[in-house]
């Protein structure tokens, strides 16, 4: 069983910057592929982004990229999602999960994932 903590939510402007973090328990961490989902109020979970147990491949969700950058430190059982020039519409609350059983190509779906952590409120104000 692994336990994700997130931390690094926040209140924040629009334009503003923050970097949420997923803590892991467990010796296993490094195998897992890392997803960040995020929900706002009303919708469905969404993909943000992903990363393999490497770092070596990052696909983001559209609504992110070149903004958002997914990165992990596997020595410290963390991997992390910095969110820069944020908009309003990424106000939503964000979850990191991890996909024990990774394969060829990183998952994007909420269904892939096994363990998720509780999430981390993120408001972006206009």
């Amino acid at each position: 069983q692994v336990q994700l903590v997130e931390s690094g939510g926040g209140l924040v402007q629009a334009g503003g910057s923050l970097r949420l973090s997923c803590a892991a328990s467990g010796r296993t961490f490094s195998n897992y592929d890392m997803g960040w989902f995020r929900q706002a109020p009303g919708k469905e979970r969404e993909f943000v982004a992903a990363i393999n147990w490497s770092g070596g491949s990052t696909p983001y969700a559209n609504s992110v990229k070149g903004r958002f950058t997914i990165s992990r430190d596997n020595a410290k059982n963390t991997a992390y999602l910095q969110m820069n020039s944020l908009k309003p519409e990424d106000t939503a609350v964000y979850y990191c999960a991890a996909d024990r059983f990774p394969g060829p190509i990183i998952p994007t779906t909420v269904p892939a994932y096994d363990y998720w952590g509780q999430g981390t409120q993120v408001t972006v104000s206009s």
